[in-house]
């Protein structure tokens, strides 16, 4: 017997996902999060629920972990102390960057840069120079390198090297050979060489995303490093750990340890795969995604079961050229403080969130602020007497009181508070949704809504009703769905190449050649993972723009698909895509800057669940009655086990569904339908 596990470290609760890959029987857990060392919260974790499962630790041969090591090194600015070599002349890189200021004109009065990553006062530059089609026009003064490290390494903190030299992205021969030299003085020193890292063009976000890789790298190799130990101690040397990267793909533990600055956006990244890997099942292959955990809310738009992957990765206020799932947060989470301004008098929600420590007040352990999971015990949505995590008690009570202070400072009534509350969240949500959808051009209508998270499914069906998208989905587990997607992922990397070649002056047959090239050196890493070649899956992905634009768009496409229609297939993509964006093509002058290759490895099937059973009514299924307030208004409601929902069950709102990690709320004039996989689709009544 073998099972894979699915880990997500979240603000609040840490989930797990542990899945029996014969039967597909699968078995969850919440725990809370760690946030002084996440580690913790992922042993505790895999200690419940290999306790509540009774499965042997040593019979999990693959763990999948979505983690926000990185990110938070980057938002705390905890991250390495780190130096910085680039081409003598080009020093200031970082310093002078894009003239970018946030909040646009308005901003220049009260925005305070921070602190660069790599500070002037650690950035030497070395004697050398490559033309912009990689001939050297400088060689390498490696003897005034060398006098510069030693130099920099007397100054005694450096905890990580970036190496980025001008045009280096055509020709790495310079940057290879200063860090064989770097490696000799900073013998114990991660060093990371922006050609391997990021061989794009375009110098300040090509240095920027080396020495931001550089910045997370210790910690991130440190983490995993240390985690990796605590499975082999636990459940023996042949377990495997993956780390989900920021485009929905794994990394295997060396991978990310190497290139950690491909992590930034793991967390949301689970969710994403996880509501793909239901969705497309039922045959929904375009959805509109949102996560709401206990802290912020991560939404997406997918297009044919696939996620739209940005080739940058924002961070607070740090930008970096790496692919990400084009995932927008907002902070409205279940966790999320309403307070009321002294001076307007007006209902807030968040983004400070009360997280894990102190938490909802009605989780009693310490808070005391009105959170959104408090309005939603108020209302009751979060019926009391449903415990959070299989675990954890709820107390109506301390809600109450909670809720109250907002109230009383309006005013108002306390139910109406509590459900001021909820519309405002669920606004700030509707507009989230807007920005990956109107925005882009897309209409919501044409799409089905995906709630989960922990508080998604108690607020997926006003959703629906904001965005009129339906069905509105709530998949199996969506309390613990990023651990879904992390356990359902495959593990890939990716190779590219600048290309600034117009698409008419490039043949059929020199693409080909030219990707083929990128395959093999995406391919060596996996094959480093011990994954065979014949296991390999290829995609190709290219960047487009109209000659003359300063923006580009990428597509994908296959081999096969290359070789059938040739160039016209990208240029026709990117017309395409192109008029969905901004109304409007021109048909010629098409630009291709970069081209990749993505390769994967085939994943092993997963027996399906079995959903429910078939001998059961809606009756059986039902737990006990309960009410709950909508529109000024109380409601009589029932509670059913959601474990026992099958396929052909229909539950009439007003209901609450019940399940170990997560609530869902169908309201009056509703009506939730449970399909083959499990889902729960909720329409018009």
């Amino acid at each position: 017997m073998s099972y894979r596990l699915g880990v997500d470290v979240g603000g609040t609760f840490t989930d797990l996902l542990l899945i029996n890959e014969e039967s597909g029987q699968t078995y969850t857990a919440k725990v809370p999060s760690t946030p002084h060392d996440s580690s913790v919260g992922v042993l505790n974790g895999i200690a419940r629920i290999c306790d509540e499962s009774g499965v042997d630790p040593k019979q999990i041969g693959r763990v999948m972990h979505g983690t926000t090591v990185a990110t938070n090194a980057v938002l705390t600015g905890k991250g390495a102390v780190v130096g910085l070599i680039t081409t003598a002349g080009y020093e200031d890189t970082l310093q002078v960057a894009r003239s970018y200021c946030p909040g646009g004109l308005g901003g220049w009065v009260s925005f305070v840069k921070k602190p660069l990553l790599a500070p002037l006062e650690l950035t030497i530059g070395a004697i050398e120079r490559l033309d912009a089609d990689g001939g050297v026009v400088t060689p390498l003064d490696e003897q005034a390198l060398r006098e510069s490290l030693q130099t920099l390494r007397g100054k005694g903190r450096i905890e990580a090297l970036t190496i980025c030299f001008i045009n280096s992205y055509m020709n790495g021969a310079h940057e290879q050979r200063a860090r064989e030299i770097a490696a000799e003085i900073f013998t114990d020193v991660p060093i990371s060489i922006s050609s391997e890292v990021v061989p794009e063009m375009q110098e300040y976000e090509r240095t920027e995303t080396t020495v931001v890789n550089s910045y997370v790298r210790p910690e991130v190799a440190n983490y995993v490093a240390n985690l990796q130990a605590a499975l082999d101690d636990k459940m023996g040397s042949d377990t495997q750990l993956s780390i989900l990267r920021s485009d929905g793909g794994l990394a295997s533990a060396r991978a990310s340890g190497e290139s950690p600055v491909n992590l930034l956006m793991s967390g949301p990244a689970g969710g994403v795969s996880g509501a793909i890997y239901f969705c497309s099942r039922a045959g929904y292959d375009n959805i509109l995604t949102f996560d709401m955990g206990g802290t912020s809310t991560d939404v997406a738009l997918i297009q044919e079961s696939r996620a739209r992957v940005r080739r940058e990765t924002i961070v607070g206020d740090v930008r970096v050229r790496a692919p990400s799932v084009d995932v927008r947060t907002v902070g409205a989470g279940g966790g999320s403080i309403a307070f009321v301004p002294e001076l307007t008098k007006a209902l807030r929600v968040g983004p400070e969130s009360a997280g894990a420590v102190p938490g909802p007040a009605c989780y009693m352990k310490g808070g005391e602020l009105p959170t959104v999971c408090d309005a939603n015990v108020v209302l009751g949505y979060l019926p009391s007497d449903v415990q959070l995590g299989g675990a954890m008690q709820i107390n109506r009570d301390a809600s109450v009181a909670a809720v109250q202070t907002v109230a009383d400072a309006m005013g108002i009534e306390l139910m109406e508070a509590a459900e001021g509350i909820i519309r405002i969240v669920n606004e700030a949500m509707f507009g989230a949704l807007r920005l990956v959808s109107v925005e882009q051009g897309y209409d919501p209508r044409d799409f089905a809504l995906v709630g989960f998270g922990g508080a998604g499914p108690l607020h997926a069906n006003a959703l629906g009703i904001l965005t009129d998208a339906w069905p509105v989905i709530v998949p199996p587990g969506p309390g613990v769905l990023c651990a879904y997607g992390d356990a359902t992922t495959q593990v890939q990397d990716e190779a590219a190449r600048t290309y600034l070649t117009m698409a008419g002056d490039i043949s059929d047959q020199q693409l080909l050649a030219d990707l083929a090239e990128l395959t093999t050196r995406a391919g060596e890493s996996l094959l480093a993972d011990g994954i065979p070649s014949d296991e390999h899956q290829v995609t190709y992905q290219a960047d487009l723009r109209y000659a003359g634009q300063a923006f580009q768009i990428t597509v994908d496409f296959t081999e096969a698909e290359l070789k059938a229609r040739g160039i016209s297939l990208l240029t026709d993509q990117f017309d395409a895509e192109h008029e969905q964006l901004f109304t409007f093509k021109l048909g010629d002058g098409h630009e291709i800057l970069m081209i990749r290759a993505v390769v994967k490895a085939r994943g092993k099937a997963i027996a399906e669940r079995v959903v429910g059973s078939a001998s059961s009514s809606l009756a059986d299924c039902k737990l006990h009655d309960s009410r709950f307030y909508y529109q000024s208004a109380w409601h009589d409601a029932a509670i059913y086990n959601r474990d026992l929902l099958h396929p052909g069950l229909v539950v009439p709102g007003p209901a609450i569904v019940s399940e170990m990690d997560s609530t869902t709320v169908v309201l009056p004039g509703y009506a939730a339908a449970v399909d083959a996989v499990g889902n729960l689709l909720i329409n018009p009544a």
